[in-house]
């Protein structure tokens, strides 16, 4: 090796040193920054052909582990998230360019938008949705202003009775159906009409025949004396029919009609039966809900965000996705702690989160740094001592050079 290549091999030595100790405080300064992923230096030696010792040099190239798992802290905000196991969050930056993440610190800010530490806002697909089948082009920014104070029509609703099977049968003339004012039973249902009032259906139930009830819906409101006559029409008025083996529902579920300045309403009445035994009622409800504020947010492990309004109601809102790639530690790092697919990491593809491979998404709970000060401490020192050989190396390359120099006077 001659004396100039001991100075170049020396001085990659230092370049070297130094591209590890840039990683070493690059991660030292990113101990506390969420989801953030260490950096280390890999070492390659570069030899030309020839023989015998021959001057060479050596390449220092920084890897960032991105598919390292960090411990999952908990926090008292439910839009803290944090991802166990693969996948990253979809987020935006101020151009609509969508990256991917693991810092999940989001927090709502002046437009009601989910943002992160960075600035970057959390995209997911709106409830009810085709979801990751519509692929980057589906994705919406997640914003909370527009869920609160909101009202919620009733559109489905559970009505499972027992209907006495030796109830007597009601000439067809007597029927409410028909004008008349006679009935078996009779129940109540609540619901909400599209501003979120609070309307009231009477239900009527009339043995018709064997084996046959009439069921007619009736707004509360329009009654008369709390009953018959009523001032509009039935909603509806269905035909129930019932096996004579078990007594179980045939046909006759399940009954639509049009809510009261409502929705169209589909009644499932398939648990009814019709056993000799007193009428009871097994199950009546409905969905919808009246004006509330909401109370919390909450995000489920498979990503639905649903808000809880303080009369108690739930209501999904956004289904929150996560993005895998096949290689993560090869994509390329943006700033923020974010990242972007390239062609040595292959193309993002989406997927919903806790299914195929996919992680779950933590609620309350963030990803810490994958950085240990200790080992960083560490490899700090053996970088300085190593950088400090290859720069006496260099010194004493320099003093033999000066020799030679100084050889001809």
């Amino acid at each position: 090796m001659s004396l100039y290549g001991l100075l170049t091999t020396s001085a990659s030595g230092m370049n070297a040193q130094s591209t590890l100790l840039g990683g070493v405080a690059d991660n030292i300064a990113n101990i506390n920054t969420i989801g953030y992923k260490g950096a280390s230096a890999e070492f390659a030696s570069m030899i030309l052909d020839g023989s015998g010792v021959s001057s060479g040099s050596v390449l220092a190239a920084s890897h960032v582990a991105v598919s390292k798992q960090g411990n999952i802290n908990a926090t008292t905000s439910p839009t803290d998230l944090a991802i166990q196991g693969n996948g990253f969050f979809i987020v935006q930056d101020t151009s609509g360019q969508p990256l991917l993440t693991r810092s999940g610190s989001f927090t709502e800010n002046a437009t009601g938008s989910l943002v992160n530490s960075a600035g970057y806002t959390l995209l997911g697909y709106p409830a009810g949705g085709s979801g990751a089948a519509n692929g980057f082009n589906g994705l919406v920014p997640v914003n909370l202003s527009t869920l609160g104070l909101k009202a919620s029509p009733t559109t489905t609703g559970q009505l499972y009775l027992n209907l006495p099977a030796n109830s007597a049968i009601i000439p067809a003339a007597n029927l409410p159906s028909a004008g008349g004012t006679s009935f078996t039973e009779k129940t109540a249902l609540v619901g909400y009409d599209n501003v979120g009032n609070q309307i009231t259906l009477d239900v009527y139930l009339s043995k018709s025949g064997t084996n046959t009830w009439k069921a007619d819906i009736y707004n509360a409101a329009d009654a008369t004396s709390g009953g018959f006559p009523y001032t509009s029409a039935a909603l509806s008025s269905s035909t129930l029919n019932f096996s004579a083996t078990d007594g179980t529902l045939t046909s006759g579920s399940p009954i639509s009609f049009t809510f009261p300045n409502g929705k169209p309403v589909t009644l499932d009445m398939s648990q009814t039966t019709e056993l000799a035994t007193n009428y009871t009622i097994l199950q009546a409800n409905t969905n919808g809900n009246a004006p509330s504020q909401v109370a919390n947010v909450s995000i489920s492990g498979d990503g639905m965000l649903s808000t809880v309004y303080e009369n108690g109601a739930t209501v999904e809102q956004y289904e929150i996705p996560l993005a895998t790639v096949v290689s993560p530690d090869n994509m390329t790092a943006v700033t923020g702690n974010a990242f972007q697919a390239n062609t040595k990491s292959g193309a993002a593809q989406i997927g919903k989160a806790g299914l195929g491979g996919v992680g779950s998404i933590k609620s309350n709970a963030l990803e810490s740094s994958t950085v240990d000060l200790a080992s960083e401490l560490a490899q700090m020192i053996a970088a300085q001592n190593n950088y400090q050989a290859n720069s006496k190396v260099f010194q004493t390359g320099s003093q033999l050079l000066q020799v030679l120099i100084q050889l001809d006077r």
